[in-house]
């Protein structure tokens, strides 16, 4: 590169990345509100539209009915926004509570028609309704010409798949359409009489276009019928202090992580830092653009990215400075590099976007917004530590930064044996690993809950307090929450206001009515409210059992999807299964923190432990792949334990300033956030932590013992 054109491509580099971050931070308009500005935030960070709905009928809606609906009205409501809430208030009120919206009356109707979907015949006549589908799934099919062709599997209940086989039987030839809320979703032709109660639409789908039909046929019916009965605008839960602080610490830990950088790498890290703001004004661009709502579990995400953006650039610098060390020029030694860090980035970012697409497609809730922003993280830096770095370094060099000096080389470290300390290793982690669950059984055993459940995951009592004037987030956070804390002998407490008025919604663990009086006085005798007009109603947890489930079964089947990758990609299965291993031990060691620790388990103990899953694989995939690479290289003299060790001494510098740059971002958010943030922080903290010993102790002595007591068995037989 010339230096003229190197000129230009720095200015032009920085001159981009400036604009990003007025774009984000300033923006266009006339207000002067950037695109960060418009971001969608959660319930949590800017409130929303809160709607309580009550069944229709005499009788009380059975248990299932109720499960039923909440579950097909949380599905309806995530197409607002991924972080909407539904939970059960009482006997027979479902409330929802979504975020970033304001006018209520745009919703109301939609959300709460009962029985829109059906299955109509040509003459209009209705065969079946939604009533009558079990289950609905996209799945795949092989044609006669063996191509795949997607398709959406029908299960039909028992009176469903008589009706169908009726249906079918006499409509052979003509078409039977799907109607959703009055609009025809499909109208697939009948080939064939249909019974068993199993039936397949095809068309031509796309995956998504078969999962999208799918999803909306389960959604189309409701169980109970439901009229609004009253509607709210509330405000955070987190007040303007957690969104203010939450910004000040990633700003103070960005800028800690690049000034790191810089002393560490010299001018690769003065490269890496433009890369790193040029990924900060991406983000928080895209975020605007592609309308992703942001929430707490959705800053894990980012900080998860940004940690990998840190670790593409680590690993490319200690690339370059192994063959500087080798006594290559630092031009080749760049190109050589970046090669030789392509295949660690690439598997590393790869086997963690399979796990963000699973996460999003299967997932629900706050597990959806994760892997929204975390796949979008990823994506951005791959691209600014491959080429935007790429640029930046390649620019300096040509503008005269050409010394050895302004690089660095890497320091000549012995070989560390960390194969000989396996057993230590192994050890501590099954202690920590044992304690944890036996400290859960003994806490469970106390009837404290094997782990403090907070109220997302085991509802509780909400109570709507009108008090005399207007309270800040600030101020009932100072004054009315430790009073209720007080009362109810729990700090789990969540309030949100009422906009355009002086009400108050508290939550809290679940309280009888002797408590709820005891509660209602102590309010009465603080505040001076009028304890005639409190209303308190018992609310199941935001996070309902089938979000809970699809969490469970979307982490399976991307630690299934991951492990194959990995298995394709090493072409040995051993080191898959040490990679899910570690995976596995690091979300014990942390579960056995919570439960230690006493840490709340809600919406952000799924949002952390799906960063530690996703911080655990690629920190274990830099170390593998060292190890393939030394493995394709090895002579005859060498040894396998040689071998292992070397790779993970090799890569020590990398494992440590990762984590320690990750670590970085996480405790300044710790130290300078509220109570909430620190709740999230803390066992992330934790998690960072052992994701760095896991790879390092853990997962190469794993792979070292199955290779070898494998080999020495099929030697053996």
């Amino acid at each position: 590169m010339k230096k003229n054109k190197a000129a230009v491509t720095l200015l032009l580099t920085l001159a981009l990345t400036g604009l990003l971050l007025f774009t984000a931070a300033v923006g266009w308009g006339t207000d002067g509100a950037g695109a960060a500005k418009d971001i969608k935030l959660g319930l949590d960070l800017a409130g929303g539209v809160s709607i309580t709905y009550q069944a229709v009928g005499d009788e009380a809606p059975s248990a299932e009915d109720m499960a039923d609906t909440i579950y097909k009205l949380q599905k309806r409501v995530e197409g607002y926004s991924t972080e909407a809430e539904v939970y059960q208030e009482g006997s027979d009120r479902i409330n929802i509570e979504i975020p970033g919206v304001s006018d209520a009356n745009s919703i109301l109707t939609e959300l709460g028609k009962p029985g829109s979907l059906e299955f109509q015949t040509m003459d209009g006549a209705v065969v079946l309704n939604g009533e009558d589908v079990a289950d609905a799934r996209a799945g795949s099919m092989t044609d006669s010409m063996n191509n795949r062709e997607y398709v959406v599997e029908l299960t039909l209940t028992n009176d469903g798949a008589t009706k169908f086989a009726a249906a079918t039987a006499a409509n052979i030839g003509n078409k039977i359409a799907i109607v959703y809320d009055g609009e025809v979703i499909s109208d697939p032709t009948v080939n064939e009489a249909i019974g068993g109660g199993q039936a397949q639409i095809s068309g031509n789908f796309t995956y998504e276009e078969a999962e999208q039909l799918a999803s909306t046929i389960r959604i189309g019916s409701l169980s109970l019928e439901l009229q609004e009965l009253r509607s709210n605008v509330v405000g955070a839960k987190l007040g303007q202090e957690a969104i203010a602080t939450s910004l000040k610490a990633g700003a103070i830990g960005f800028g800690i992580v690049v000034l790191f950088m810089a002393a560490a790498y010299r001018v690769m890290g003065l490269a890496a830092g433009i890369a790193l703001t040029s990924y900060v004004g991406l983000v928080l661009c895209l975020l605007n653009g592609f309308q992703m709502t942001l929430t707490l579990p959705g800053i894990a995400g980012i900080i998860l990215s940004i940690g990998m953006a840190v670790d593409a650039n680590v690993i490319i610098f200690a690339r370059i400075r192994e063959e500087l060390a080798t006594g290559k020029t630092v031009k080749s030694s760049m190109k050589i590099g970046f090669q030789k860090a392509l295949s660690a980035i690439v598997d590393g970012n790869i086997t963690t976007l399979i796990a963000a697409l699973v996460l999003g497609i299967k997932g629900s809730g706050s597990v959806k917004g994760f892997a929204q922003t975390l796949a979008l993280g990823i994506v951005v830096s791959m691209f600014t530590a491959l080429v935007v770095t790429k640029l930046v370094l390649n620019a300096f060099y040509a503008l005269g930064l050409q010394d050895v000096k302004w690089y660095g080389m890497v320091k000549e470290r012995g070989q560390i044996n960390f194969l000989g300390k396996k057993t230590v290793c192994f050890a501590v982690s099954l202690v920590i690993i044992a304690g944890g669950l036996i400290l859960m059984g003994v806490n469970a055993g106390a009837g404290k809950g094997a782990l403090a459940y907070s109220l997302e995951f085991q509802g509780g009592t909400s109570t709507t307090v009108e008090f005399k004037e207007d309270m800040s987030i600030e101020r009932i956070d100072a004054e009315v929450i430790p009073v209720v804390a007080d009362v109810v002998g729990d700090n789990d407490i969540q309030t949100q206001k009422v906009a355009g008025t002086n009400q108050v919604i508290i939550k809290t663990k679940e309280l009888d009515l002797a408590g709820r009086e005891a509660l209602n006085a102590k309010l009465e005798e603080t505040f001076g409210v009028d304890k005639g007009t409190i209303t308190a109603e018992n609310i199941s947890g935001a996070i309902s059992r089938e979000v809970k489930n699809d969490a469970v079964i979307s982490v399976i089947i991307a630690t299934i999807c991951m492990l194959l990758y990995i298995w394709v990609r090493f072409k040995d299965i051993r080191f898959a299964t040490s990679a899910v291993a570690a995976l596995l031990h690091d979300v014990l060691v942390v579960l056995a923190f919570y439960a230690a620790a006493r840490v709340s388990v809600g919406n952000t103990f799924i949002a952390c432990m799906l960063t530690i899953v996703g911080y655990s694989i690629n920190a274990t995939i830099v170390i593998f792949d060292r190890i393939r690479e030394n493995l394709a290289d090895m002579k005859r003299k060498d040894t396998l334990d040689n071998i292992v060790n070397g790779s993970i001494t090799q890569t020590l510098t990398r494992s440590i300033y990762t984590s320690l740059t990750t670590f970085i971002m996480v405790a300044v958010l710790y130290v300078l956030g509220v109570a909430s943030i620190k709740e999230f922080a803390l066992p992330l903290m934790v998690g960072i932590v052992c994701g760095a010993y896991s790879s390092v102790c853990i997962t190469g002595a794993l792979w070292y013992l199955m290779k070898t007591k494998m080999v020495k068995t099929k030697k053996e037989s």
